[in-house]
């Protein structure tokens, strides 16, 4: 199942930030989880940031206009079989967010030099589905952000880091 997700780096003056939002509860996919504005592929989008930027809107009301994209990650695989194309953005202030109330219980941002920073990056595992995974994690305060979110934060932190693991 093609996806795409916006990775929205905001220009904070002190700090880049990444805006991140907290799912609700009773969603059919990830409930709960902390992940990247975004979704699946409609027919309609010609290309996957397109996707991201109209998830985005729908998602948080962030403003296509307000958002530069950057670049591509590459395509993360979810164990619950989405295909999802990170799509890297800078994001610049100023900007109102409108969360949809039934998708996101709430945005946040984190900083960037956080995500980035090799101290910060866990590795768990749990058994899904009869097989072993193992996913990276990054606890911030309250927020537990795991799984395909960390992943696509990793394959960020790989691609500026060379040497990383």
């Amino acid at each position: 199942m093609p996806a795409a997700v916006l990775f929205p780096i905001i220009r904070r003056n002190d700090q880049p930030t990444v805006l991140l939002t907290q799912r609700t509860a009773h969603l059919r996919d990830h409930p709960g989880q902390v992940s990247f504005p975004g979704g699946r592929c409609e027919e309609a989008d010609p290309s996957p940031a397109h996707t991201a930027l109209r998830e985005a809107f729908e998602e948080i009301g962030l403003p296509s206009a307000v958002v530069e994209i950057a670049g591509y990650l590459p395509e993360y695989r979810t164990a619950t079989g989405f295909r999802v194309t990170p799509v890297v953005a800078m994001v610049t202030p100023p900007f109102e967010l409108r969360l949809d109330a039934f998708e996101v219980a709430e945005a946040f941002e984190v900083p960037l030099a956080f995500l980035l920073d090799p101290a910060n990056h866990q590795r768990h595992s749990l058994h899904y589905r009869g097989k072993l995974r193992h996913y990276w994690a990054m606890p911030y305060g309250d927020y537990f952000i795991w799984g395909a979110t960390a992943g696509i934060i990793m394959s960020l932190y790989r691609s500026l880091s060379p040497d990383a693991r």
